[in-house]
């Protein structure tokens, strides 16, 4: 009884608000993917022009296939959008486009917490890749230490979640501070990208709550 609510609590919930946050981003940037901007700037010349104000012309956008794929690439300098952002000419799209770009700065402002996101990316992929093995091995065989190690792997893609977090939150600050500040957006338009913005963050903070809560439920399932 007692494991399953502790399930509920820590895997069920949690479930339940990532798929609400996937709905509500969806709905979000279809709402606003409808309104047009005023000056007919696609997403792709937004972020240009976020990255030239900024003095970062090294930065190369590229578009890429796939919806809502857009992201950032400190690897190569790449800032990749998708066609329903990077050709597209609405609110949403700029907004989107403008976040990414202000990953961008992030990475020449050598952003603290964006840097330690990229250091731990390999051990974040590791403990994706192996982490419920131990911790399945260890469940069937009894053995709390294998379970451990599972759960120590598991750790830090919790970490690594926690700390996307501020990098995602700054990202959308920059991307605002940007579009209005450089006149990209009208101040009327303003309250679309962000609403586009907000949606969005909610589903990195649905990740970080669900990481957490399978950590925990494993970490009790381990030691009753």
């Amino acid at each position: 009884m007692q494991l399953t609510v502790i399930w509920l609590l820590c895997m069920g919930v949690p479930l339940l608000m990532g798929l609400w946050a996937q709905r509500k981003v969806k709905r979000t940037f279809a709402k606003w993917s409808e309104v047009p901007v005023h000056n007919g700037m696609t997403g792709a010349q937004a972020a240009a022009e976020v990255v030239r104000a900024s003095g970062l012309p090294d930065v190369e956008i590229r578009a890429v296939e796939g919806r809502l794929s857009d992201h950032y690439d400190p690897r190569n300098r790449t800032l990749n959008l998708s066609q329903d952002v990077g050709g597209a000419s609405s609110l949403a799209a700029l907004g989107v486009a403008a976040h990414e770009a202000g990953h961008a700065i992030q990475d020449a402002k050598r952003y603290a917490p964006m840097r330690i996101r990229q250091a731990l990316v390999p051990a974040a992929t590791i403990g994706q890749s192996f982490w419920f093995i131990p911790v399945v091995l260890g469940l069937i065989m009894g053995l709390t230490g294998l379970v451990t190690i599972g759960l120590i792997l598991f750790a830090v893609i919790v970490l690594f979640q926690l700390i996307t977090l501020p990098v995602e939150f700054d990202a959308s600050k920059r991307a605002l501070v940007a579009l209005e500040g450089q006149g990209l957006l009208a101040a009327d338009e303003v309250p679309g990208a962000k609403a586009v913005l907000n949606a969005a963050a909610l589903t990195y903070i649905a990740g970080f709550v669900a990481a957490l809560g399978q950590l925990i439920y494993f970490f009790a399932l381990s030691r009753n």
